[in-house]
């Protein structure tokens, strides 16, 4: 009986932080491979063009590679967040966004001005199918992304934790402003889009990372660092279990 409970608290611990570990490498992971591809594919243009018309050409399969995988890692991340956080919606807004991340892989956008090479320049004046659900995910996931950065600036600013609920906030209106920018027809909207919502990724993969330090036991929580979200939460939890 020791044995079996000693296995299970093991491998509970172990496949938490594996979790968690999902969530913190999927921002770093979706941004630099689409970041290095907007740097190097030929004609394209971050001020013009968003991150996710690198699916199209023949070398979108990187993009669409890129939202699978990154967004798998995220819903993978938010099972982790569940197990360690209070905060119900977090988790859940986390998943939403990883599952918008997947269908927005699936469902490609049309090419257009000027990307790929040869592309006429301007947007198409019909758009598929796929585009409109590709928007639509993007919408969705743009959605989760925000709520969950602001319902960690409520919950941080609840524990009195004022420096992590104002880099929560900030994150999610940096996600929101640059959508609706891109949305208006903004000059470089698509470079605002990618710059807020990178940023929004980023601090989810960071809260992530955190969760996963590990804290020395015999010195007590700082008073910033809350139960609902503190470093070493992965273990103590698992612990607890």
């Amino acid at each position: 009986m020791t044995a079996v409970a000693a296995t299970s608290v093991t491998t509970s611990s172990a496949s938490t932080r594996v979790l968690l570990g999902c969530a913190a490498v999927a921002a770093p992971l979706w941004a630099t491979v689409s970041l290095a591809q907007a740097a190097t594919r030929a004609g394209f243009d971050l001020t013009r063009h968003p991150l996710s018309m690198l699916s199209t050409g023949s070398l979108g399969w990187l993009q669409i590679s890129n939202f699978l995988v990154c967004g798998l890692l995220t819903v993978l991340g938010a099972a982790g967040l569940r197990r360690v956080l209070t905060s119900t919606w977090v988790p859940r807004l986390v998943a939403v966004n990883g599952i918008g991340m997947i269908a927005a892989g699936v469902f490609v956008m049309d090419p257009a001005d000027g990307f790929p090479v040869g592309t006429s320049a301007g947007m198409p004046t019909a758009l598929s199918w796929h585009s409109y659900a590709h928007f639509a995910s993007g919408t969705i996931a743009f959605a989760a992304l925000i709520a969950a950065c602001h319902v960690l600036g409520r919950g941080y600013g609840r524990t009195g934790d004022r420096t992590d609920a104002v880099v929560s906030r900030i994150a999610g209106t940096a996600a929101l402003l640059g959508n609706l920018w891109a949305m208006s027809g903004g000059k470089a909207g698509s470079l605002t889009l990618a710059v807020g919502v990178i940023a929004a990724m980023l601090w989810i993969s960071t809260l992530a990372a955190r969760l996963l330090r590990p804290r020395n036991p015999a010195r007590p929580p700082a008073p910033r660092l809350r139960p609902w979200a503190q470093p070493g939460a992965a273990v103590e939890a698992d612990r607890s279990s």
